[in-house]
């Protein structure tokens, strides 16, 4: 596939955000300087606000500073930096340090406007981070350690003690944020006085991106076939669209709703390699609507390239769940959507969780980061084993074979956080009212 001169543009910045660092930014800079345009829009990036205690309470709160498409989807921004940060001090934090991470993300906030054209990010902690306090969280939060979640993974326990997600349509943005947080440059013009990693150090790093026109741009990697299956419409690598708003919980339903965390959320975070050279080369297009949404999506014809056309939701129904025994012994397969549907509603109707996963070529193999929100770990992972699909009764669907996507994904890590709200963010004690 020969990359147009935009293509090739948007390929240069997905590498430099997945190399991260001072070089990165400069390239990524040069590169702008010579186009005399930014990735996303000309002219300079927008600026933050004055006084950090204008946003939203919740740092969960991306959508009203993200844009829609035509049915209302939210979009989100095309480049995601994960960091995985470890507190220097042992035992409970000191006031100093506290201090510091206050004040570089206070920076952040004055620096970059809460946009998908300037900056959109979050911080998280661990269970393990609490663990250095003598109190316990309140029984308002329910935090667990991270676990497997099916028979067959082996994925590595995240246990660092913060997890910062930064994001933005703009790659020179999430990596001056970056370098800004290690105190080598400015933030947007704004002096980072006390820089985050005067007090933390890295323990991971891992880089995303999301959008349509995207993973077909970035196939040239493991896991994908040589003939480079990827539709160029696809935001995703399998093929398909995902995050439809009628499928996803709202903010406001999956925030905590008392004590000291309300209006923060618990985030449970999986990376997830993805093996689709069988996924493209041992299905067809019906094969792969099928294990994708369900055996129904296909014979009705709801589903006619990547998934846009089903608009605001993904097309499984309370009549498409109800008949997955039956789509199991007529097609000898059942769907991941269809699957998942069954524990992902409260009793009134509404989704339980908030995904907000993005795509990865990290160390040039295809794979994806899941975030997900909701107000207790516990209902994700009542979700998540519902996609193990142990209670399919028929002969043609295994463990992991014709049951939904499960042959084509091998998770790597899983990691359980609380994302405080924001009066709450900077080192957060386990009962801080």
């Amino acid at each position: 596939m020969t990359l147009s001169p935009d293509q090739s543009r948007r390929e240069f910045m997905k590498a430099a955000v997945a190399m991260g660092g001072a070089s990165a930014l400069s390239a990524c800079l040069d590169r702008d300087d010579e186009s005399g345009e930014s990735e996303t829009t000309a002219g300079p990036v927008p600026s933050g606000v004055d006084d950090p205690a204008d946003l939203p309470a919740s740092q969960h709160g991306w959508n009203d500073q993200l844009p829609e498409d035509e049915h209302g989807n939210a979009v989100l921004p095309r480049h995601h930096v994960f960091l995985y940060l470890n507190l220097d001090e042992s035992g409970e934090p000191s006031e100093e340090a506290r201090e510091t991470v206050a004040s570089a993300l206070a920076t952040l906030d004055r620096a970059y406007e809460r946009s998908n054209e300037g900056l959109i990010y979050s911080v998280a902690y661990s269970p393990s981070y609490f663990d250095r306090f003598d109190e316990s969280l309140p029984d308002s939060v329910n935090l667990p350690e991270p676990r497997r979640l099916s028979s067959f993974e082996e994925p590595e326990l995240d246990t660092q003690d913060a997890l910062l997600h930064m994001s933005s349509d703009r790659a020179d943005v999430v990596l001056e944020a970056e370098e800004a947080l290690r105190g080598n440059v400015e933030a947007n013009g704004v002096e980072m006085e006390t820089p985050l990693f005067d007090v933390v150090t890295d323990a991971d790093r891992r880089t995303g991106f999301i959008g349509d026109g995207m993973p077909a741009e970035r196939q040239d990697v493991k896991g994908i076939p040589d003939s480079k299956p990827v539709p160029e419409e696809s935001p995703l690598f399998m093929g398909f669209k995902a995050g439809f708003v009628g499928n996803q919980a709202t903010e406001e339903y999956v925030s905590i709703d008392e004590g000291p965390f309300a209006e923060g959320t618990t985030k449970h975070l999986a990376t997830i390699r993805q093996r689709l050279s069988d996924w493209y080369v041992e299905n067809d297009f019906e094969e792969r609507t099928q294990k994708m949404f369900s055996p129904l999506h296909s014979e009705e014809g709801l589903v006619e390239s990547t998934g846009h056309e089903l608009g605001d939701h993904s097309g499984v129904t309370p009549e498409t769940t109800e008949a997955m025994p039956d789509h199991a012994r007529e097609f000898g397969r059942v769907g991941h959507a269809q699957k998942m549907a069954r524990s992902n509603r409260d009793d009134d109707g509404n989704p339980l969780l908030l995904r907000r996963h993005v795509e990865s070529t990290d160390n040039d193999e295809v794979s994806l980061h899941f975030p997900s929100l909701q107000q207790d770990i516990a209902q994700f992972e009542r979700v998540r084993q519902a996609m193990n699909g142990t209670d399919v009764d028929s002969p043609s669907v295994r463990q992991r074979v014709n049951n939904g996507i499960l042959e084509y994904i091998f998770v790597k890590h899983r990691g359980n956080f609380l994302v405080p709200p924001r009066r709450h963010r900077a080192l957060p004690r386990p009962r801080p009212e």
